[in-house]
């Protein structure tokens, strides 16, 4: 499970965009006119199966701390 600290304040950036890239996540907060970009790379994350599973577990506990989230489509798979 990811352990989420330090996020931008809900109330200030209300909206969460999370993109799988090659070696992390994105995760774009946004607000009325500001923007703030949080990385977490996969090796925070320790062993990980099935990185589709992780991203939807991340979205959900988003969804849970308040704010409104979107799932943009992976770019840059990682090789397996």
């Amino acid at each position: 499970m990811l352990r989420l600290m330090g996020l931008p304040n809900v109330a200030r950036f209300p909206n969460a965009t999370v993109q799988r890239r090659e070696d992390r996540f994105e995760l774009l907060f946004h607000g009325a006119e500001q923007t703030t970009l949080v990385e977490v790379g996969f090796r925070y994350l320790g062993e990980i199966d099935d990185l589709e599973s992780a991203e939807l577990r991340l979205l959900a506990q988003l969804q849970q701390l308040g704010y409104e989230v979107e799932r943009r489509e992976p770019e840059d798979e990682p090789e397996r």
